[in-house]
């Protein structure tokens, strides 16, 4: 898998020059198709099949696929072909899944274009879809040929959109490198360099996927914040106005872990306190009720680190470490998340 970060006009021109497939598609969403593809499309050939899915988790489902699987079927697209995704992390997770099971597999590359995909999502060959509500519950490992990231993609983004991916590069610099997150943590988001934490946290995610590609060990410490993140974001997707973006419970998740770690004497008090005093500036504070503390606390048992009855988590072990297949409880995680409604 090459990984490259620089203008689209050069990578995909040079990806192009370097592979030749039979047939072309490109997966878009109605934001991608508006904003983005006119930036590529003269670098495509011009008997390309594009394919238009809806925008938002809600939609990467079975359902999507079968709409994809069957467009790539009409256009007569076989093993030799390339599937171009194009968009954030939920065309690159659906996308890759979709090239990935395609007459058992074809070449796909990833262009991602929100903060988010760039920095998390296209990296690392995780691809999957939701099922009956459970995020990522089926999926495959699968590399991409490429991952072609263009910083100024983002710039299509809204400011909710940059801070949502802007969640999974705290993430990264807590579990991996605590010179840089001491450098963010000292400046507001409108001061960062957003290109230079972009290449920070490829590298990183690069590095830990190398070491572990299907996590079987140490690429569990990449989900710092997703057990009861994941477990928020799920319980809240079909709560209509609550509805909140992946970084977002991301943010919450890295709050109510970050506690857990500090209860078991992993960080300290003051540790504890940067964290979740950066989150909340940056996040502000969900509201949940505490009558639902029990129905997040419950979706925690789909989660895919876990063993038998074990909820496993990846807990921070110090600032800029983590460890992984941690045990909790459930009365551990409802102290956590009452801590972070108080």
């Amino acid at each position: 898998m090459t990984v490259k970060i620089a203008p689209i006009s050069e990578s995909l021109a040079t990806f192009f020059d370097q592979n030749e497939y039979s047939h072309i598609a490109i997966l878009v969403d109605e934001f991608t198709n508006k904003y983005c593809l006119p930036i590529i499309q003269d670098l495509l050939p011009s008997n390309f099949t594009k394919i238009l899915i809806k925008s938002g988790e809600h939609h990467k489902n079975l359902a999507t696929c079968e709409q994809v699987w069957d467009r790539m079927t009409k256009a007569n697209m076989d093993r030799h072909s390339l599937l171009v995704n194009l968009g954030g992390g939920v065309i690159g997770d659906l996308g890759g899944f979709c090239a990935s099971t395609y007459k058992r597999g074809i070449d796909f590359i990833q262009i991602p274009t929100t903060l988010l995909a760039q920095v998390d999502a296209s990296v690392g060959g995780k691809l999957g879809i939701d099922f009956h509500g459970l995020k990522n519950h089926i999926g495959v490992f699968q590399l991409p040929k490429a991952v072609l990231i263009d910083p100024k993609f983002i710039d299509t983004l809204s400011i909710q959109q940059k801070k949502s991916g802007f969640a999974e590069i705290i993430k990264h610099c807590l579990i991996r490198d605590e010179k840089e997150w001491s450098a963010i943590r000292q400046q507001s988001f409108e001061e960062l360099d957003l290109s230079k934490l972009i290449a920070h946290s490829v590298a990183i995610k690069e590095a830990v996927v190398l070491e572990d590609p299907k996590e079987a060990g140490l690429r569990k410490i990449l989900n710092f914040g997703h057990t009861l993140g994941h477990a928020i974001e799920t319980y809240l997707l079909d709560k209509g106005k609550r509805k909140i973006l992946h970084g977002e419970a991301i943010a919450i998740g890295m709050i109510v872990e970050a506690f857990i770690s500090h209860q078991r004497d992993l960080i300290s008090l003051q540790e504890l306190e940067e964290i979740e005093s950066y989150l909340f500036e940056n996040y502000g504070r969900v509201k949940l009720h505490t009558e639902e503390i029990s129905k997040i606390i419950a979706l925690t048992a789909q989660d895919k680190k876990n063993k038998g009855k074990e909820i496993r988590f990846s807990l921070l072990t110090g600032l800029g470490d983590c460890g992984y297949d941690i045990p909790v409880s459930a009365s551990e995680m409802k102290k956590a998340i009452q801590y972070y409604l108080n």
